[in-house]
């Protein structure tokens, strides 16, 4: 008897759909085909002790699975579930004849019970797309999966529990999810805020114009200075996520197995902040069986690189490509896949090896060029893509030991959230471009004009400080986002002015004098 079941297979974070065609016949062998890997091909035994402790029989004649498409590789053991009812309907100790109308997928344990897999939303909305009427998977993925809307979802907990289901023997009550409701009322809840940081009211400015923008950020400090601290709290004050990208930054977070169990859609920005010693492969994505990298992690969210000079140069490089695109694809001999990046890079760094260099009370103790040389560790290419850079002094005592909180996250939020506004409506005609950030040549032409005072402002800066000729349209995108926060269409001086003094290592001066005082002693 030839018996069809319906499972799915993630590629990138999209899903497409795996039928599982089992035939019991005359015989005593067992064969599954389809381009399977080896957790695919162990769920003979999964599925045979399964069965067993759960008082069903495993069909003592010839089996044959075949997995189609069989051009794609099926991996994991997710597949242990429709390939066991498969077998159980062919063998006709299953009554159900809608099979059809499901698609099934979940990992076997050894006494049958059902246990989590990965990519589960995105297998949801392939369903939904291709009209099946009910979805059965593992108990711990039922709310991950019930976001998708117009679809029934099952969650189970064991193999009995299926059978008893699909023989009409027990009723299932499919698990609803009210997304919208559950969405606005999650995504302003935060675990941080700026209001409990005292003091660096110039590097929260800094911030608000970066998130204002989508502009990546450098900061530059000695230890202490509050950069982590500060950047934490970043994602609580950008724009609230849009119920299209939480479904898709959940969608990436669920193909990688980075939900917890019962979790639902995403509401807040992600924060990604890998160690300095994280490979390319860990970084852009890949891998012997693909997952999406941290920069598809922090899609849109932020991606955080606390001491931006000790990552490895080939790690930094590989995010060129992917600061400009937004995307990042990952080829193989065996595959090619797209994942999305869209996210903002927040980086920060000491000014020195030893932390001290420019600091108003400690003084630096490294050898002549050795500043200059650490801050070449970073590529020219690479921080032509930083639009901002932010130097962080320490807070005085008086400041930190003040009870004064200062400005919430909210009345920031509210402010960046408006100036968003304005360029949504600015680039309302164009192609995947969503903030000033994003603004090419032609688009600086088109939205920055700049009047006699302001074009004066900026020649005076780039002769003064020396300044290179990329720093250029970094300082015009800037001033852009800048005026939208005010509210002014056309760019006035002032706004030329604070974009200008958000570019600290363009100076030619910065890094290349030497502190003879603190090394008259060494």
């Amino acid at each position: 008897m030839l018996i069809k079941t319906y499972g799915a297979a993630v590629q990138g974070i999209d899903a497409i759909i795996v039928t599982i065609e089992v035939a019991v016949e005359i015989g005593a062998s067992f064969n599954l085909v389809g381009l399977p890997d080896t957790a695919v091909k162990e769920s003979y035994q999964r599925v045979r002790s399964a069965l067993k402790q759960s008082g069903l029989e495993f069909p003592r004649r010839s089996v044959v699975i075949n997995m189609s498409p069989a051009d794609v590789k099926k991996e994991g053991a997710a597949y242990d579930l429709p390939i066991s009812l498969a077998i159980l309907a062919a063998s006709e100790q299953l009554a159900c004849c809608n099979l059809d109308d499901y698609l099934i997928m979940g990992e076997l344990s050894l006494d049958g019970s059902v246990l989590p897999i990965r990519g589960v939303l995105p297998m949801a909305v392939k369903a939904r797309q291709l009209g099946y009427k009910a979805m059965i998977v593992p108990e711990d993925n039922v709310t991950e999966a019930a976001v998708v809307n117009n679809i029934d979802v099952y969650g189970v907990k064991s193999l009995v529990q299926v059978v008893k289901f699909l023989n009409g023997e027990m009723p299932l009550a499919p698990t609803v999810v009210n997304t919208r409701e559950e969405f606005g009322r999650a995504v302003t809840d935060f675990d941080f805020d700026f209001a409990e940081v005292k003091g660096q009211d110039n590097v929260k400015r800094a911030f608000e114009v970066a998130c204002a923008g989508g502009h990546n950020i450098l900061l530059v400090g000695a230890p202490g200075s509050g950069k982590s601290m500060m950047a934490k709290r970043l994602p609580s004050i950008l724009p609230p996520l849009t119920l299209q990208e939480a479904l898709e930054t959940t969608k990436i977070h669920s193909v990688a197995g980075k939900l917890k169990s019962g979790s639902r859609l995403m509401t807040q920005r992600p924060f990604r902040s890998p160690h300095h010693t994280i490979s390319p492969v860990a970084l852009v994505g890949g891998g012997a069986n693909p997952m999406p990298g941290e920069i598809s992690l922090a899609h849109n969210g932020v991606l955080f690189l606390d001491e931006f000079p000790e990552f490895s140069r080939s790690v930094l490089e590989v995010m060129r490509q992917p600061l400009e695109d937004r995307r990042i694809t990952v080829s193989r001999a065996k595959y090619s896949i797209d994942y999305p990046a869209g996210f903002m890079l927040v980086a920060s760094m000491n000014p020195c090896p030893c932390g001290y260099y420019n600091h108003p009370a400690k003084e630096c103790t490294c050898a002549p060029g050795h500043v200059q040389k650490y801050l070449n560790r970073i590529s020219g290419p690479l921080m032509d893509r930083i639009d901002i850079q932010v130097e962080i002094m320490p807070v005085p005592f008086d400041e930190l030991s003040a009870m004064k909180r200062g400005e919430s996250s909210a009345l920031i939020r509210d402010r960046v959230t408006r100036a968003r506004a304005i360029q949504s409506r600015r680039f309302a005609g164009e192609r995947s471009v969503y903030c000033n950030a994003q603004m090419n040549a032609r688009l600086i032409e088109k939205h920055v004009s700049l009047d006699n005072a302001c074009m004066d402002i900026v020649r005076n800066a780039m002769k003064r400080f020396d300044m290179s000729a990329r720093a250029y349209d970094r300082i015009l995108k800037v001033a852009r986002t800048i005026a939208d926060l005010d509210g002014s269409e056309p760019i006035l001086p002032r706004h030329m002015q604070e974009a200008v003094s958000y570019r600290n290592l363009d100076r030619a001066s910065w890094g290349s004098t030497f502190n003879y005082k603190a090394n008259k002693t060494n």
